[in-house]
């Protein structure tokens, strides 16, 4: 079955299943009775209006371009399919286990396999996620066999190529994609205590993004409790165990556990004051500033709008706010505009959307919540004259 090639009710009721969507479920987070959704998955109801789909796609955490038909979608969208298609192609192979040989390509050294990681994770950084979606099979391949050739060596270049396709998968909307990811990550990382920290940062972001914000604070709380310091960690050490207690402190907030919340990230506050900002162990980016972002997108998530805008504004004045990745510095911002926007104050989201934008551009153009933000603010009619005239450029709105 190709998916892309279903009518649009189909479509939508093949995504519907996959996130595990009872019709009953689906119709109460759109505001529509069963019957509504089960005429539209059946044929029976046209779905014509493009905020409907938007609000639709928004449900099913998906791009709305995928509930359009082939013909109707645009280049971009089919292109990204596609490749991730072939993402999930390479972390489908067995070669390995069936004892196939690797073909053409030469089997890399461990060395040279970490630095083609490590470019991985600096294309992640720098936002570039279809560029990034492009090198994974490939990459995903020469890890796989660098690690069959030399199980030392190729284990941690094994692993980190599983995170960060884990991490760019959950960007792009296919948390179940990225659970595939980071559970071999999990898989390779076992039996060493440090690794299995690194891949449960992704479980985290993985569980969360998935909708399962309870599972998610426990496997984060069990991660970092394993790897915490007795008295004095090193920089590593702490940034993972901190990374993760901020994981689950987003998690709580997802399932409205403000006490959790403040707790954790004031544990999380602690070690970062001793890591410092700056630095990017284990390509977490933890420190002070990124805390302080973290408190900020805990309160959007409990609804305390004012809270989150007066962190953003604590965060963006700190020092170590220019030292974090393009990525994180994007993705806080698009937090920051919803916040705004739930505030009743789209001119400022617009604003700071349009920031997002200029330093990231894929956090708004490819990543699914940022076109939809940039779809609600743009309905606004308040919108900066820049919004309506990027949701126009993208069709989005």
């Amino acid at each position: 079955m190709v998916v892309g090639e279903l009518p649009v009710g189909r479509r939508v009721a093949y995504w519907r299943a996959r996130r595990r969507l009872s019709q009953q479920v689906f119709a109460d987070r759109l505001g529509k009775s069963k019957s509504w959704v089960d005429k539209v998955e059946r044929g029976v109801r046209a779905l014509d209006k493009l905020s409907t789909l938007q609000d639709i796609a928004t449900v099913l955490r998906i791009d709305a371009a995928i509930l359009f038909g082939r013909d109707a979608r645009p280049v971009e969208v089919t292109t990204r399919a596609d490749e991730l298609e072939r993402v999930r192609a390479a972390l489908s192979r067995y070669e390995i286990p069936f004892g196939r040989p690797p073909g053409a390509r030469p089997v890399l050294p461990a060395d040279r396999m970490a630095r083609q990681v490590a470019h991985a994770w600096t294309t992640f950084q720098y936002a570039r996620y279809p560029h990034l979606v492009g090198l994974l099979p490939g990459l995903l391949t020469d890890a796989h066999h660098c690690h069959a050739a030399d199980p030392v060596g190729g284990r941690v270049p094994l692993v980190q190529a599983y995170r960060v396709t884990a991490a760019v998968l959950v960007k792009l909307g296919d948390p179940d994609l990225g659970w595939l990811a980071v559970d071999r990550a999990m898989n390779v990382a076992s039996g060493d205590r440090y690794l299995v920290a690194a891949a449960a940062v992704q479980l985290g972001q993985v569980l969360r993004a998935a909708g399962r914000a309870r599972v998610a604070k426990s496997a984060m709380l069990a991660a970092a409790y394993r790897i915490a310091p007795a008295e004095h960690g090193d920089g590593p050490q702490l940034s993972l165990c901190g990374t993760l207690l901020v994981q689950a402190a987003l998690a709580a907030a997802r399932d409205g556990d403000d006490s959790a919340v403040a707790d954790l990230l004031d544990e999380a506050g602690a070690m970062a004051a001793q890591v410092g900002d700056g630095l990017d162990h284990q390509y977490t980016g933890f420190g002070p500033t990124a805390v302080t972002l973290a408190r900020a997108a805990a309160a959007v998530d409990l609804g305390d709008v004012g809270q989150a805008i007066a962190w953003h504004q604590s965060g963006v004045r700190r020092d170590g706010w220019r030292w974090l990745p393009a990525e994180h510095r994007a993705a806080h911002l698009v937090d920051t505009a919803r916040a705004h926007l739930h505030a009743t104050d789209p001119r400022t989201a617009g604003r700071i959307l349009t920031e997002a934008d200029r330093i990231a551009p894929a956090e708004v153009r490819r990543r699914p919540a940022g076109r939809d933000l940039l779809a609600r603010i743009a309905h606004d009619p308040d919108a900066p004259a820049t919004i309506t005239h990027l949701a126009t450029c993208l069709g989005v709105g």
